[in-house]
């Protein structure tokens, strides 16, 4: 079996369950796309921090949320007439999953201080490599925000489960960082 099928060559693609076509400038095909974009970053996060003895809990941390964004494209790729073939957290995000970032980012939290003033990414190349994957999380939930306001989501929590997520990958770039140490002006 090859590769390429050439079946998108008219600029259309297939969604799950049922593959119905649909035009690849589609709303549901940009947030799952964005979505597929996240996941990538989050592997560069969790490549970078692989060299850091002190980030095994981050890289498993990155690693369980790039498997989660897989439930979120799943959701995110499947048509609102076939929103009954989704299973909970297998192709839709769950209440739970929601949850389950928040304690995240309290644990975190917990034991990094917060900055109190705005942060400049690059304080070490894995928070950077964080820090892009939170910014393409931010897109996937622009996207995701958009088909809802379409009715493309209904009864859906893939948008606060974006929105959580980033708001964890703040915290966790910051925790790669070791901590916020302020940037100083030159005055």
């Amino acid at each position: 079996m090859r590769i390429y099928t050439k079946k998108g060559d008219d600029g259309s693609t297939g969604l799950l369950f049922g593959g119905a076509r649909v035009s690849k400038a589609d709303l549901r095909t940009d947030a799952y796309g964005t979505t597929d974009e996240a996941v990538s970053a989050l592997g560069l996060a969790r490549a970078a921090l692989a060299g850091v003895p002190a980030a095994r809990e981050l890289t498993g941390l990155m690693l369980r949320l790039q498997r989660e964004l897989f439930v979120v494209g799943a959701e995110l790729a499947t048509h609102v007439e076939k929103r009954g073939k989704l299973t909970d957290g297998t192709s839709r995000v769950t209440a739970e999953m929601v949850i389950w970032l928040e304690g995240e980012i309290d644990a975190i939290e917990a034991g990094h201080p917060m900055p109190k003033e705005f942060v400049i990414p690059g304080e070490s190349l894995a928070g950077a490599a964080i820090d892009l994957a939170r910014t393409t999380v931010r897109r996937a939930e622009r996207r995701a925000v958009a088909l809802a306001a379409a009715a493309g989501l209904p009864d859906s929590q893939v948008v606060p489960y974006l929105n959580r997520l980033a708001d964890l990958l703040f915290v966790a770039a910051r925790a790669a960082d070791g901590g916020f140490r302020p940037v100083r002006s030159r005055e």
